[in-house]
């Protein structure tokens, strides 16, 4: 699509000129990358190519929005980048209804990550590596803080094999579905020395932790979410705690003020918060960004886009409009290639995974409820010609098997995956696809790439059933990939 706007012409100038960096350079890796180069690539019609780049180039106003399959690949930073290229030459970026909007794969995944859920940065992203940052956050708490970037959660289970990590804490997670390489996954949390599991429901992680804490659920705590576009919400407690769960914040505080204790250390201002709106008041006051934002405002205003650095300052709904983080937006010069396991002789069908709309993540929560009822199988999709190829119907089982595992599960036959490749849903632990999956990761993101594994496959000879009476959807509509 860059190629054509380039030679057509349809880049903005003025937008480059002013914004950016770099696009001369960028524009000579363009050459090759012809929408012909591209079909052949992708099978996407070269004409269709051409369309498309013409259709976003020529907008007032254009915006991606993608889901997890850009990111979760080896190449997924080159894929974010490819988009804000796109953005960069055309304009389409600093102002409403443009911009670039990857979907989260959870409920207030940004806020998880807004509020320092990701190894490298604390709260609204601002680096450990910083020591400017960090002295503030080091005074704030009274003690000292590494420099040194964390590690994810896949580097983690790595860790726990190398005695590197010696214990977890999972919250609200079920790394025993979500990981790539499941089996690679369990021998790691078997070497743990302890595996404590904070959660609402049982499920494969929590068989094999050494403590269950019971956690309340979002109907049964205080505290905030954010929204994807930054828009910060007031949650608020509908229902009474079961039993003797708690709110995760009282949890975490406890068990901080049981381990100082343990370990003879002065216990810290810092475990005592009044409630949950104590600790959003100390973010605040670490946080440029939040600063702005209050309880009381967040009653009034029904929510408050971040950065807000003033009490009197509106919100922000859309970022960027004067300046980009960096001062002017780099183009991304990029070499179209993978590390991907692509099929091969022995392997040679491409397995892709993802959701369907009744189930979330690894089916913790979906599984125990009525959507049960409306998806209750695990089923492959396939292409009419692969399954003719094997001889299998709608309703008939597979034996799907990667270098790393294998699972079973009912076919359907379906236009929506094209020849040679498999849609596999990674809610069911009676076939779980991450059985199938290689945990090879990103090198910038460290992000697993959970979208590309190469897989063959065999019938099995057990009964076929009807899918439609089993409750399986056939309607396309209610498919998520």
């Amino acid at each position: 699509m860059a190629n054509v706007i380039v030679s057509e012409n349809l880049f903005n100038p003025e937008f480059i000129e002013a914004r950016t960096e770099g696009f001369e350079d960028y524009i000579e890796s363009l050459e090759h990358c012809s929408p012909e180069w591209a079909e052949a690539l992708s099978g996407v019609p070269a004409d269709d190519i051409r369309q498309a780049a013409r259709m976003y180039a020529t907008a007032e106003r254009a915006a991606f929005y993608w889901g997890m399959g850009i990111s979760q690949s080896t190449h997924g930073t080159d894929n974010a980048l490819s988009l804000t290229n796109l953005a960069l030459m055309c304009g389409h970026a600093g102002k409403p209804g443009t911009g670039l909007n990857p979907l989260r794969g959870q409920n207030n995944v940004q806020g998880c990550s807004d509020s320092g859920g990701l190894p490298n940065v604390f709260t609204a992203y601002q680096s450990v590596a910083d020591e400017g940052i960090r002295s503030k956050f080091e005074a704030t708490w009274h003690t000292d803080l590494n420099p040194q970037p964390g590690l994810t959660v896949t580097e983690m289970v790595d860790g726990a094999l190398t005695g590197q990590i010696k214990a977890m804490i999972v919250m609200g997670e079920n790394p025993m579905m979500s990981e790539p390489n499941l089996s690679h996954a369990q021998h790691a949390l078997e070497e743990l020395d302890l595996l404590v599991c904070i959660d609402i429901f049982m499920n494969e992680t929590g068989e094999m932790a050494d403590v269950i804490l019971p956690s309340a659920s979002f109907a049964e705590k205080e505290g905030t979410f954010t929204n994807s576009d930054r828009r910060v919400q007031r949650v608020r407690q509908a229902l009474p705690a079961v039993g003797e769960s708690l709110p995760d914040w009282e949890i975490i505080c406890d068990l901080a003020q049981r381990m100082e204790a343990q370990l003879g250390v002065e216990q810290s201002a810092g475990f005592d918060y009044a409630d949950a709106e104590a600790i959003w008041e100390e973010m605040r006051s670490v946080t440029p960004d939040f600063y702005g934002i209050t309880y009381e405002r967040l009653e009034l205003e029904g929510g408050v886009h971040w950065p807000c650095p003033a009490a009197d300052h509106p919100g922000t709904p859309y970022l960027f409009e004067d300046e980009f983080p960096r001062g002017k937006g780099k183009f991304w010069e990029l070499e179209y290639g993978t590390d991907s396991e692509l099929p091969d002789e022995e392997y040679p069908y491409h397995l892709t995974t993802g959701r369907v709309l009744f189930h979330w993540h690894g089916g913790t929560m979906t599984r125990s409820s009525r959507l049960e009822e409306a998806f209750p199988v695990p089923i492959v999709e396939m292409h009419p010609a692969d399954a003719g190829a094997l001889q299998v119907v709608s309703g008939d089982w597979l034996r799907i098997t990667s270098r790393r595992g294998s699972v079973e599960c009912q076919v359907m036959v379906t236009g929506r995956s094209p020849v040679g490749t498999l849609f596999l849903p990674f809610h069911f632990v009676e076939a779980a696809a991450n059985l199938l999956t290689l945990d090879k990761i990103d090198p910038r993101a460290k992000i697993p790439d959970f979208k590309m594994a190469a897989v063959k496959l065999e019938k099995v000879a057990r009964a076929a059933t009807n899918l439609e009476e089993q409750g399986a959807i056939k309607d396309p509509v209610r498919y998520v990939h």
